[in-house]
């Protein structure tokens, strides 16, 4: 994407918004179409994109761990329901006139505008935190409310005049919040995109922008004239940017063959990147260019973190938010100057002070991309000491989120056991003595005697990562996504 992607989206609104204009002040013809049925159909096929849009990015969401990617569902479920109401309280087509048209299509984006607002939140933000906790139950309880909203609208009409947000000045002021929250909500994932370059990022930009114009043209077109008819257009049309972007976005495997594979593979390697979301994939390609000791360091951290986790017997979604956060728990490296990063020697005191600053570097890049909580704080809190020595918040002991203990314990077993410029590897059991005698000190004592209890058990786990993956071998872990 070129620099100058931001035009995209203003195109796609200066243009229908300068064509709206013309009609609406003579300067084209803009003829009157009073049709009710081709008013249903129009609105029944947004509600449909709308539906299919809810559906897909509601599985991506569980299946990724995304709040955020929720929470789009969330926008759409709106749209598809309210937006349905809005088709069949079309006038003189089920119900007479009544004003439950208006305010469904009112609400429709309304309540969307929120919901996408929402998204572009940081998921450390207490109401993004709150409604992560509730991330199984959101969408089936969201979409029973407004069902049993839409269906009182179509039986008992007239409980709709309590909310006259299609009347004059209340429309204006509905018109104000949408535009100022679409205008947040494009500003922040325009921002973001700009670093990770995700389709679906610039596509939430324009369908933001398209409900920006659509509420203008819904308020201000007459009713049944060509131009009034635009705003539905737009809705489509901002369906569709969505679908594409979501399609772009999450058809990583390239056919539905490769992607039922992948859930069945063996090898440790591929079952770790074949669950990994685009996301986790981008910023691991982008930390294994910036740094070839990093790359082979985070896969090995993560098959070691996995096994540990599973030998403390932790829930599949526990190990999954490992997985994802041990992949890009040293992705705050990227924002280290390469002469720290790749100093062939110890730091000094100032350089040691900003490597420390990648735990933080890190987490604030992943919270603006929706990165769950147990992902996030694998990343801000695996330098934290068990005696409250640890870097960067000082925390200690229980204080200290089990994941991230978890990975602290596999972080410095690889960081031992792996070669570097200014020394040479240690073996296993020099490793696993320094792991012993820093129980209670650097590492929860319960993480420490499962890692060890478990190579005894079972050598190949700490065997097979350190022979399949080297420190140089970039072109091997890139070859993987």
């Amino acid at each position: 994407m070129k620099n100058y992607s931001y035009m995209g989206p203003l195109l796609a609104v200066g243009i229908p918004f300068l064509l709206f204009e013309s009609l609406r002040n003579g300067l084209l013809y803009d003829p009157h179409l009073m049709m009710p049925n081709g008013h249903f159909y129009i609105v029944s096929i947004v509600a449909t994109l709308s539906t299919i849009l809810s559906i897909a990015v509601g599985i991506v969401g569980k299946r990724l761990r995304n709040i955020k990617v929720t929470i789009l569902a969330l926008a759409f479920i709106s749209i598809t329901i309210l937006f349905m109401l809005h088709g069949l309280s079309t006038p003189h087509f089920i119900l007479p006139e009544t004003h439950v048209a208006g305010v469904a299509a009112q609400l429709s984006m309304l309540v969307a505008t929120i919901w996408l607002w929402l998204s572009s939140l940081p998921t450390d933000n207490k109401v993004i935190d709150w409604l992560s906790r509730k991330h199984r139950y959101l969408l089936p309880s969201w979409g029973i409310v407004l069902g049993i909203f839409g269906l009182l609208c179509m039986l008992f009409p007239h409980v709709i005049n309590f909310i006259p947000i299609d009347i004059n000045p209340i429309n204006w002021v509905v018109t104000v919040i949408i535009l100022f929250l679409n205008l947040i909500t494009s500003y922040r994932y325009y921002q973001t995109y700009r670093f990770t370059r995700f389709p679906l990022q610039l596509a939430i930009v324009y369908s933001a922008a398209l409900f920006i114009l659509s509420q203008y043209i819904m308020i201000t077109g007459e009713k049944w004239n060509l131009s009034w008819w635009l705003y539905h257009l737009l809705l489509l049309a901002a369906m569709v940017v969505m679908i594409i972007g979501l399609v772009k976005q999450y058809a990583v495997k390239g056919s539905l063959a490769e992607g039922l594979r992948s859930l069945f593979v063996k090898d440790p390697i591929e079952q770790i990147t074949s669950s990994a979301s685009p996301s986790v994939k981008a910023l691991v390609i982008s930390t294994e260019k910036k740094d070839a000791y990093t790359a082979g360091h985070t896969f090995r951290v993560t098959m070691y973190a996995v096994k540990l986790a599973e030998e403390l017997r932790l829930k599949p979604e526990q190990i999954r938010a490992i997985a994802h956060g041990g992949l890009v728990h040293d992705v705050g490296k990227i924002s280290i100057p390469d002469s720290i990063l790749n100093k062939p020697g110890k730091l000094s005191p100032n350089e040691r002070i900003e490597i420390e600053k990648h735990p933080e570097y890190g987490y604030d890049m992943c919270r603006e991309l929706g990165f769950m909580k147990d992902e996030l704080s694998i990343i801000r809190f695996h330098h934290e000491k068990w005696d409250g020595s640890g870097y960067p918040d000082r925390l200690s002991k229980t204080e200290i989120p089990l994941l991230a203990r978890i990975v602290a314990v596999a972080d410095v077993y690889d960081a031992l056991t792996s070669e570097r410029s200014y020394r040479k590897a240690w073996t296993h059991n020099q490793a696993i003595e320094f792991l012993i005698e820093q129980k209670g000190i650097h590492f929860d004592p319960s993480c420490v005697d499962a890692w060890v209890n478990l190579c005894e058990r079972e050598p190949s786990v700490y065997q097979y990562p350190s022979n399949a993956i080297k420190n140089n071998s970039t072109g091997f872990l890139l070859s993987s996504f």
